[in-house]
């Protein structure tokens, strides 16, 4: 079984050498291993992913509490090899925009991605109805200006105990405190823009500006580290006729393109056709390949 053991907190030594020493000891293989200390920050960050006997993994997750209480670490236990029984659990992110989310919400409900939707979170309560209209519980971590709650976020992703969080068009960027605590391939971002071609805030404007007549959406993983690259789950495009107005493509893109891409992308990683290692997207053997 493949697990991804993350550890997150207060620099000090020694933090890394009691998870080793048990996996290791336990009869576990190392597949991965990163590790970084953000001195800034006085922040030590862990990401290690191990093949360990499935009837271990109870005795794994009361092992690294017992090493996060001593060493005042927050540590993950997870596993994409979800257990006999139960759908993987998405947690989708929003802002203002509608389709992406419901395009995902959508998708769930008509079993295109084989997860159920735990929770809807956003920085505005542009999306509550959205929520409401799909049954899904709704938490607001935003203030009356739209700043996030990080650690509200933490919190409720522990709380409805979810495997993958999905950013549908959330407009906010994640610290890289929470995108330590849920590496190793769990963190789905949208962006409305072909990578690396165009990245940044405003995409469609770029691309417009540089007289494109090809526009397009990227799917990829969220690492810690920006603009790292290589992590493109799924990019979808469309063509425009030249003059095409600037305001029509945006429409375009984000009534279809984007929400089709980050669908195709979730259902990609939900079923394990890919995964991340190394901050590179793999597929995995036997995986079939989809039209996007």
């Amino acid at each position: 079984m493949e697990v991804v053991i993350t550890a997150l907190g207060p620099d000090n030594v020694g933090l890394a050498d009691p998870i080793i020493h048990y996996v290791t000891g336990a009869g576990g293989r190392i597949a991965e291993i990163q590790m970084y200390d953000h001195d800034e920050e006085h922040l030590f960050a862990m990401l290690c992913r191990v093949d360990i006997e499935s009837a271990s993994l109870g005795m794994l997750r009361e092992a690294m509490r017992q090493i996060g209480d001593t060493k005042k670490l927050a540590i993950r236990v997870w596993s994409s090899e979800i257990a006999a029984g139960r759908l993987p659990r998405l947690a989708i992110c929003a802002t203002y925009l509608e389709d992406t989310p419901r395009a995902v919400l959508q998708a769930v409900a008509d079993g295109v991605i084989p997860a159920e939707v735990s929770v809807l979170i956003a920085n505005r309560r542009k999306c509550e109805g959205l929520a409401q209209e799909f049954g899904v519980p709704f938490e607001m971590i935003g203030d009356a200006d739209g700043v996030a709650d990080d650690a509200a976020m933490v919190a409720a992703l522990d709380r409805y105990e979810v495997d993958y969080v999905v950013l549908a068009r959330y407009m906010r960027v994640l610290p890289p405190s929470t995108c330590w605590q849920f590496a190793g391939g769990r963190i789905i971002n949208l962006h409305h823009g072909l990578l690396p071609g165009f990245p940044g805030f405003r995409p469609y404007h770029d691309a417009h500006a540089s007289r494109m007549l090809t526009f397009g959406a990227t799917c990829h993983f969220i690492i810690p580290e920006l603009d790292a690259g290589n992590q493109i789950i799924n990019q979808r495009t469309f063509a425009v006729a030249p003059g095409t107005p600037l305001a029509e493509i945006i429409a375009r893109g984000q009534r279809e393109n984007e929400p089709a891409c980050l669908v195709e992308g979730v259902r990609r990683v939900v079923e394990r056709e890919v995964y991340l290692h190394f901050h590179r997207v793999r597929a995995r053997g036997g995986a079939v390949e989809r039209q996007a």
